[in-house]
């Protein structure tokens, strides 16, 4: 897997902001909390590894100028300026890099793009990992605003950049969005007003990533408890008895791996009907995506707190809204009730992750207020972030009038972040031909539950047909 799709499995710890299936907008607690509590992230220690920082030269750019070092936070960078450079930045932001306290940074996937077409790129390591996105934020805006002075310490002076975009992927993609939300600018310690984004299978309804992975788990848990009662019942969260290998048992005849695709027993099935729904819906490739490995990616935040592993200092899970269902058909079958009245309800706690007085939240909200091109890429069989962040973000977006600025496009692609190399240029050069020509390109809908189900659905934008995938007709 390429770095800038790094994908930990480690638990990511499970935590909830937006209220239901179908809020059009963050839940936010609007003042900042009376005290400061602590948190783990604020006693961790990060470290760069200065000599995994050069890189190798591109092909067909030697004479490119590339850069790095350590920023005063500790993060370390890279950059890299064509030696025709057009004068426009790209700032490229990582994805999810784990728990450990080595930082990393990488070249963004569209190094090659980028150069050919006269960009200058720049990557932060951020100075912290975890699912930390202030850090992403304000280490990436921080380092584009150094632009001049690393040039200049390099021997190249150069004009401020004309323009600055930023793109990214996952968490990164969390990163991009959320760079670019008034309330970034409103309350970031670094502020940068971009010129476009290109968020790549992000977690673009924040802390809905982690509603999601409570809400499954518990479900996944808690429909395994039914048919087999030598599977723990739920007994609140975290959920110390949480068994991946009993609910596995159950659920599956063979478990997904990294080589292979698994396969459902009958309570499996009922298990990927409630994943569709949780997911996005009745769409193409839900149901391969969801026999992929990241099965056992999603499964392994079961049983966590709801802090993000440490990000907040309270936890804030909950599924207290949700309603669960083995089909599209809003109206509740008997078993549909009976799974929804016996299943455990844990209350949320929006105010753990409110505005804060000294900067970002903690985990930064994407409301979907912004005034730049944005073109936005979601797979349709991701199971890690759901096709459901590109439909919240379109209603937030729409509920705050930003809708017109807004251009998404869903891929039949099976797992998380794995698009083609031609998809990713494709997106991020309609974005710069939308922002500097004013062709605003075109996307699909999102939000139409009949359009979304058809089953050519995603293959507009789909370069390729992926292996053993239904092909577009």
């Amino acid at each position: 897997m390429d770095s800038h799709f790094v994908i930990s499995l480690k638990p990511l710890a499970i935590g909830l902001l937006a209220a239901g299936l179908i809020a059009c907008g963050s839940d936010s607690d609007r003042n900042p909390p009376p005290t400061d509590p602590s948190r783990a992230q604020d006693e961790r220690t990060f470290t760069i590894d200065e000599t995994s920082l050069p890189f190798e030269v591109q092909e067909g750019h030697q004479n490119a100028s590339r850069w790095w070092g350590v920023r005063p936070s500790g993060a370390g960078y890279r950059m890299e300026v064509p030696e025709n450079w057009n004068g426009k930045l790209v700032m490229y932001a990582h994805g999810y890099r784990g728990e450990g306290e080595t930082l990393t940074v990488s070249n963004p996937s569209l190094r090659a793009w980028f150069l050919d077409n006269g960009y200058a790129w720049a990557a932060s390591s951020y100075s912290t990992n975890y699912y930390d996105v202030r850090t992403g934020v304000e280490d990436t805006n921080e380092l584009a605003l150094a632009f001049n002075e690393i040039a200049s310490a390099n021997s190249r002076d150069l004009d401020p950049p004309s323009k600055i975009y930023i793109t990214g992927h996952s968490m990164g993609g969390h990163v991009t969005a959320a760079a670019i939300e008034q309330e970034t600018y409103d309350t970031a310690n670094n502020v940068v007003h971009y010129d476009g984004a290109v968020p790549m299978c992000g977690v673009v309804a924040d802390t809905l990533e982690f509603n999601y992975l409570a809400w499954f788990t518990m479900a996944a848990q808690h429909l395994a408890h039914t048919a087999d009662n030598s599977v723990p019942p739920l007994e609140g969260m975290p959920a110390t008895n949480f068994d991946v290998d009993a609910i596995n048992a159950v659920l599956w005849d063979e478990v997904p791996t990294p080589a292979t695709l698994g396969t459902p027993s009958e309570e499996g099935e009922k298990m990927m009907a409630l994943s569709r729904h949780l997911s996005g819906g009745e769409r193409p490739i839900a149901d391969i995506g969801f026999r992929t490995y990241y099965w056992g990616v999603v499964m392994g935040t079961g049983g966590r707190d709801g802090t993000v592993n440490g990000i907040l200092a309270d936890n804030l899970t909950g599924n207290a809204g949700v309603t669960y269902q083995f089909d599209n058909d809003p109206a509740l079958t008997a078993e549909e009730q009976a799974f929804n009245d016996t299943i455990l309800r844990v209350e949320e706690n929006p105010a753990a992750n409110g505005l804060r007085s000294d900067g970002l939240r903690w985990i930064p909200v994407v409301n979907g207020e912004f005034t730049i091109p944005v073109v936005s890429l979601q797979g349709l069989g991701d199971l890690y972030v759901p096709f459901r962040h590109a439909q919240i973000y379109r209603e937030r977006a729409t509920a705050n009038g930003s809708d017109t600025w807004l251009v998404q496009r869903a891929l039949r692609s099976p797992g998380h972040c794995d698009f083609t190399q031609e998809e990713q240029e494709a997106a991020f050069a309609d974005m710069i031909d939308w922002e500097q020509n004013s062709v605003k390109p075109t996307g699909d809908e999102i939000l139409d539950p009949a359009t979304v189900a058809s089953p050519n659905y995603g293959c507009q934008f789909t370069s390729e047909d992926r292996p053993g995938l239904p092909t577009c007709s």
